[in-house]
């Protein structure tokens, strides 16, 4: 098996190259995975009728967007930082305090349940 590199290093799945896709035939009950590259329409292996995709509403593969993802994990490296600039001493303190409040807390019930 030979290992194809993308031709754009950005775009992993640029236009050409093949990928695996769910499948299922319009006539018999074949439902199955192929490999297809865009633009084709591949026929059924069992009957050579035409096939459509098969990929349930809520399960279609996400393919996250890279530069929204970088933006993302730019925000994620600079919150905390940022948020404890932004406050106050005494909300700060406040916030620790709580949060102490709550460890204690459910340090109390840990002992109880026997863990």
């Amino acid at each position: 098996m030979a290992f194809k590199w993308p031709k754009d290093p950005d775009n992993p799945l640029s236009a050409d190259e093949p990928e695996l896709a769910a499948r299922k035939c319009k006539v018999c009950e074949w439902e199955g995975q192929l490999v297809v590259r865009p633009g084709e329409d591949p026929d059924c292996p069992w009957c050579h009728a035409p096939t459509e995709t098969s990929v349930a509403p809520g399960l279609q593969p996400s393919r996250k967007n890279p530069h929204a993802a970088a933006l993302g994990r730019l925000g994620g490296l600079k919150g905390g930082q940022a948020r404890a600039k932004a406050l106050t001493a005494a909300q700060r303190r406040k916030i620790a305090s709580r949060a102490a409040r709550v460890r204690w807390a459910n340090r109390g019930k840990k002992d109880k349940d026997g863990e």
